[in-house]
């Protein structure tokens, strides 16, 4: 994912609040999804499964070791489970209650690669 695709997707998410049926960790995630179509012109397919992992993994892309992942990877973390995507500086923005809120890497349990 290119830092200007990444930079636009972060910047509209920023300060949006949480909204249950609106605004949460999945709709955060199809947004990644199409930034990831926009730069690969290729458009992930992914499936409903019994855990989100599993729904990430559907995807296609290969798991890394979150402590690997760069900017545009995404991630998941857990309590509450949720993904995210790799900004820098060993971070990742996840949604938030008021916007966007920053985890380091560590807190992530899984990583999928994505370029």
């Amino acid at each position: 994912m290119t830092t200007g695709r990444l930079a636009a997707l972060l910047s509209a998410a920023e300060a949006r609040p949480f909204d249950a049926p609106r605004w949460n960790c999945a709709v955060y995630a199809l947004m990644a999804l199409k930034a990831l179509e926009a730069v690969t012109g290729a458009r992930p397919v992914v499936r409903v499964r019994p855990s989100l992992d599993a729904c990430a993994d559907s995807a296609g892309y290969p798991r890394i070791l979150s402590a690997f992942a760069r900017p545009g990877d995404v991630v998941q973390a857990d309590d509450p489970e949720r993904l995210g995507v790799v900004v820098e500086n060993g971070q990742a923005a996840f949604v938030g209650p008021h916007g966007l809120i920053r985890a380091p890497l560590t807190t992530c349990t899984i990583a999928w690669t994505i370029g």
